[in-house]
């Protein structure tokens, strides 16, 4: 099966700036690959050299079997992150503008359009401004605009930025509708769930460099990060015993239970017990590592994980400040 997109050394800077830095990447034709990281961390730099709307200062790329996305564009759907819509023109107008520079014709494109926009929740909105509609409903028509001409390459950089969780579900859907449609996707986010419950693939940039690049299988199968949810039976009851448990590194809360980070090479079927003796849980579960956990050990090292500093991390990348504004 040929590859969608491959990158080799890929490196852009902005003056003192490096926004990417010698990035390698391989996306096979048909796949869900997801970039992850927080704001900042190069993402949009990259999607944006991908398209040809910025070039690399050194490195090669190569997009649907062409050096450049501009030799293949007619067959690529891009949602930028920032709104790309043209303000004054009607919504209905402005994207039947668009399929027919993506080289869709046709008497019944009007009608094709106005059924997206019904499915997107968006019917009757055709005749109405572009700048009227909401930034959530912008979002959307943006998403249709991507869709209309079902381009092999779906790019989607932050596509769900705005949208209330309603409507993060509907995109998600629709997104997974084009890839079994056989679209390859690539999207890119620092909200990292959205990435778990997309990607077959995912790749994490950090500070413009990749530090990670594997299926979500096989990236939660080598970082076990060694902990244990565990809610205890009775809400009130004092879970200091666990800290003395033989194998217990660290006891954090996590809303109403608890994790319990083990000792390196500590089993957590010798532990399990252990803990359920020193208090009676109504819930206890070896934890998979989420991306997020894995994010921060590999950017912070696990004690920092554990610690402030891993709670700022992690704010960042819930939150979408950058990288860059957590550490100073």
């Amino acid at each position: 099966m040929p590859d969608a997109i491959v990158l080799s050394k890929l490196t852009k800077t902005f003056g003192d700036t490096v926004a990417v830095r010698d990035v390698d990447l391989v996306v096979p034709e048909g796949a869900l690959c997801g970039v992850i990281g927080p704001n900042g961390a190069g993402k949009t730099t990259m999607i944006r050299m991908i398209l040809a709307i910025l070039f690399p200062d050194s490195g090669e790329l190569r997009v649907l079997g062409r050096r450049s996305a501009l030799e293949a564009k007619d067959r690529i759907g891009y949602l930028p992150e920032e709104r790309g819509l043209y303000k004054k023109m009607r919504v209905g107008d402005f994207l039947v503008h668009i399929a027919r520079l993506k080289g869709v014709e046709g008497k019944d494109l009007p009608r094709v359009v106005e059924q997206w926009l019904e499915r997107v929740g968006l019917g009757g909105t055709g005749r109405k401004r572009c700048e009227e509609l909401s930034k959530g409903m912008q979002q959307k028509v943006q998403f249709v605009a991507a869709v209309l001409h079902r381009p092999d390459l779906l790019i989607l950089d932050e596509p769900f930025s705005g949208l209330d969780p309603v409507n993060q579900r509907l995109l998600r859907d629709l997104v997974l509708e084009e890839h079994r449609r056989g679209a390859t996707v690539l999207f890119s986010t620092h909200i990292m769930t959205h990435a778990e419950q997309l990607c077959d693939q995912v790749v994490m940039i950090h500070q413009g460099a990749k530090v990670l690049d594997d299926t979500i299988g096989a990236i939660r199968a080598g970082f076990d990060l060694g902990r244990i949810a565990f809610e205890p039976l009775d809400p009130s009851a004092d879970v200091a015993a666990l800290r003395s448990v033989p194998g217990v590194a660290g006891l954090f809360r996590r809303g109403a239970a608890w994790e319990v980070a083990l000792e390196a090479g500590a089993s957590p079927a010798a532990v399990i017990p252990r803990l359920a003796a020193a208090v009676p849980p109504s819930r206890i579960e070896i934890q998979r590592p989420t991306l997020e956990d894995i994010f921060v050990n590999i950017v912070a090292g696990r004690d920092a994980g554990e610690g402030d500093e891993g709670a700022r991390l992690r704010a960042a990348v819930s939150e979408g400040d950058t990288l860059q504004e957590v550490l100073r």
